[in-house]
């Protein structure tokens, strides 16, 4: 069966699947990328012109044949190659260039070679911009108001804060003129919202600055309250700060509370702050235990030194001893994030490494670390100082304590410092000897802080006038640290006290070449010259301490008073001047400038400054004396009477003032009223020569009978005058005698007792006429402060480290921290 199946032979026959994986190798892309023809034609200008269609043949294509049947067939060339924009199995080929670079037609025509295009000439010109646009306008304006809202910025940090919020308030008037003008033009979505938002807080900032709160709290609500600014709820922080200021101290928790709430958790420091903030107004308030949760809240989270520190006080004011420790041992343990000095000591002798040592060593960030290290130990000794005499049942043991928790502590060098304020408290309390006993606890401790207990001790024996042990401590404390200003000064103070004025010269500079700021040498220098009648280089001294000291009015007195020994007295008064400028309340000063007045016979203004001096300080008799006698010199005997009255009633055992107000009333004519004095005069002092001569006299010409009486008086008082001055001048010729025999022993007491007698007696009045006119005693030149007269001695060199609720004690010292 089989015999009669022929299989047709595969060349001849017609596959029916045939022809559909034929394609044109055109549009084969996978293997572009390693076509040689194609990435060169891309690299080429022809890979960057525009395709042409196939229904723009080149010039060089040849136009196809059209046979019966409408098919078009490309002719080939010469050579085989299809021709340009032939059609080669349904598919055209891209034309290529046809014109030579620079061909044109017209070049036929005899134009000239130019493919630039130069021929055609410049580029016309920019076509202006408009400005009369209304988008430009509000450009412009807007420009403006940035431009006026950085000015205000700067004229602020500047310091000129009446000029910045002018410029705040301009750019608000501008601000609101390019609202309304973009509301003409544009819909309100168009507004810039941040402009508007930076001008009203500026506005409000300038406000606050100048102390308007009025108006900024005003400024503050239009942005709180507009809902188009996201962040504009953090401002209420600004305005609880405001009401913190006007001491409104309700509404300022109030709004810190809102704040808070508005503020995510995310930003942690700024809520510790404004905590801080809500803590401070509750101790305002006197609200202790709510002012302690906030603050044991952020010891909890985020502690630090100023949080601590109010806790202490929060709990001091409430009174608890248990919790003021605690609060204690938390601030210490503050951590301060900073680097100890270790880190700047170099660990060998490589160059490099100390050069980068060296210059790290005082740069921002190390000035920084030292401003956070000296607030902590601020902060740590304050409030020791604080809780010390409360915690426990004496101040010594809770001294102990914190001294023990401080020893502990990375705080160790402040132990000493405590010790040393555990002696001022002990001086402070009038205990001499405890404090004494404290301060001679560190002579055997290391050199800067035996140094500092004896600068202290030395300090104060020299205020207690033992200049031998003041002495001794000083020279202990320069042995300790010859560098130590303070204590070269002491010991130049302690060899000024002895009289060694050139000796302590030397001390005071070596001070000075030690530490050049330390104005307690320079001022001792500048005595020490006045002394030894150096008065130029005296002169310079103060004159140096003047442009550091601004207003010290002792550096003042003392230019002053060298002006008035060199008999300058213009520039003496004009330094006087300067001086009650400073203490306008200072009776000496104003008594200095009216002798000073008198001086120079401006009796006007003498008396005015003379009558300010007795204002402030009515117990000065120099001062109610030259007033008296001022009176008396101007025929206005009346008013002399108070004064003279004033110096009876300071000097009752002197009879010279009653003699004067009795003199008064005789001058004015109320001889009745003379007579009455006279008489109490007499009843005090009956054996005063001048009142029973003026009692005699007036009795006689008022025609009294007692005229007798006082007559036998005067008669008997003047022998026994007689028989005194016989006495006294025998005295004198038998000590005379005695000496020139050589035997001056025998009579030494009645010859000293006869020159006492001889003084007093010749300290009385005349015999004449009584005590009526001022003599012309010199008045005292010394400089007194208000705080009461104090003798012209050098300073004292101690350092001076108080507390800010604290003020100097001593005008002529410093306090008794040491250096």
């Amino acid at each position: 069966m089989m015999q009669n199946v022929h299989l047709a032979p595969k060349a001849d026959e017609d596959d029916l699947y045939s022809g559909y994986n034929d394609y044109n190798p055109t549009f084969d892309t996978e293997d572009l990328e390693n076509d040689t023809a194609f990435q060169q034609a891309v690299r080429t200008s022809h890979g960057r012109r525009p395709p042409i269609t196939a229904k723009i043949p080149g010039t060089s294509a040849s136009r196809p044949l059209a046979t019966g049947f409408g098919s078009k067939t490309a002719l080939a060339s010469s050579m085989g190659r299809p021709m340009t924009g032939a059609i080669q199995d349904g598919v055209a080929r891209p034309l290529t260039a046809v014109h030579a670079a620079g061909y044109t037609k017209a070049a036929l025509r005899g134009s000239v070679f130019d493919p630039l295009g130069q021929a055609r000439g410049p580029a016309p010109p920019l076509e202006m911009k408009n400005e009369d646009t209304p988008e430009e306008k509000i450009r412009q304006l807007e420009k403006k108001v940035n431009e006026l809202v950085e000015e205000s910025c700067i004229a602020n940090s500047c310091g000129d804060l009446k000029l910045a919020l002018e410029k705040a308030k301009d750019a608000g008037r501008k601000e609101r003129v390019l609202v309304r003008q973009r509301e003409q033009i544009a819909s309100p979505e168009n507004i810039n919202l941040d402009l508007t938002y930076s001008v009203l807080f500026n506005l409000a900032s300038q406000y606050s600055a100048n102390e308007m709160y009025a108006e900024a709290l005003n400024t503050y609500q239009v942005i709180v309250k507009n809902k188009m600014f996201s962040n504009g709820g953090r401002l209420k922080v600004n305005m609880a700060n405001i009401y913190l200021k006007q001491r409104n101290y309700s509404k300022a928790i109030k709004f810190y509370r809102m704040a808070l709430d508005q503020i995510p958790s995310v930003h942690k420091e700024m809520r510790i702050k404004i905590m801080q903030n809500i803590g401070v107004a509750f101790i305002k308030t006197g609200q202790y235990t709510d002012g302690i949760s906030s603050f044991e809240h952020i010891m909890s989270t985020s502690p630090n030194l100023k949080a601590g520190f109010n806790l202490i006080l929060c709990y001091f004011a409430i009174g608890d001893r248990e919790q003021m420790k605690k609060a204690f041992q938390k601030l210490i343990t503050v951590p301060l994030e900073i680097d100890y000095d270790d880190k700047y000591i170099s660990p060998n002798d490589d160059p490099h490494t100390n050069l980068l040592i060296e210059a790290i060593k005082n740069d921002q960030l190390r000035q920084m670390e030292r401003e956070r290290k000296g607030m902590a130990e601020k902060y740590i000794m304050t409030a020791a100082k604080l809780i010390a005499p409360a915690i426990e049942t004496s101040f010594a043991i809770g001294y102990d304590w914190c001294v023990e928790v401080v020893k502990a502590s990375h705080y160790v060098e402040l132990a000493n410092d405590l010790e040393i304020n555990k002696a001022i408290t002990y001086l402070r309390q009038k205990d001499f000897y405890q404090a004494v006993e404290t301060l001679k606890m560190f002579e055997k401790k290391d050199s800067r802080v035996k140094s500092a207990a004896a600068t202290n001790l030395s300090f104060l024996y020299y205020l207690e006038n033992e200049f031998a042990q003041a002495t001794n401590y000083a020279d202990l404390a320069v042995i300790s640290d010859r560098y130590n200003p303070s204590a070269l000064t002491n010991k130049g103070n302690t060899v000024f006290a002895n009289g060694d004025y050139e000796k302590a010269a030397e001390f005071y500079k070596e001070a000075l070449r030690n530490d050049s700021s330390c104005t307690e040498a320079l001022y001792n220098i500048g005595l020490t010259y006045k002394k030894l009648n150096r008065i130029d280089e005296a002169l310079d001294c103060f004159l140096k301490l003047q442009a550091i000291l601004r207003n010290s009015a002792q550096v003042l007195y003392q230019i002053a008073s060298l002006y008035e020994i060199m008999e300058d007295p213009n520039q003496a008064i004009e330094w006087l001047m300067q001086l009650i400028s400073v203490v306008p309340t200072d009776s000496h000063a104003l008594s200095k400038l009216g002798e000073l007045y008198d001086n120079e016979g401006d009796k006007s203004q003498a008396f005015q400054y003379y009558y300010e001096s007795y204002r402030y300080f009515p117990s000065n008799i120099e001062v109610i004396e030259w007033l008296g006698a001022y009176y008396i010199d101007t025929q206005f005997c009346e008013k002399a009477i108070q004064y003279f009255e004033r110096a009876a009633l300071i000097q009752p055992t002197q009879v010279k003032w009653q003699l004067m107000v009795a003199s008064c009333y005789r001058r004015s004519g109320n001889y009745q009223k003379a007579l009455d004095t006279y008489k109490e005069i007499h009843r005090k002092f009956p054996e005063n020569v001048e009142c029973l001569r003026f009692l005699v006299r007036l009795c006689t010409d008022m025609g009294l009978k007692e005229v007798q009486e006082y007559v036998t008086k005067l008669k008997r008082v003047e022998k026994l005058k007689e028989i005194r001055e016989q006495r006294v001048k025998s005295g004198r010729d038998g000590s005379a005698r005695s000496r020139r025999e050589g035997s001056g022993s025998g009579d030494s007491g009645g010859s000293a007792k006869g020159e006492r007698l001889s003084a007093k007696l010749r300290a009385l009045p005349g015999t004449n006429e009584p005590y009526e006119s001022s003599s012309n005693k010199e008045i005292d030149a010394s400089y007194v402060d208000p705080l009461g007269p104090q003798t012209e001695r050098p300073k004292t060199a101690a350092r001076k480290r108080m507390d800010e609720d604290e003020f100097a004690d001593e005008e002529l010292g410093e306090d008794l921290l040491p250096e």
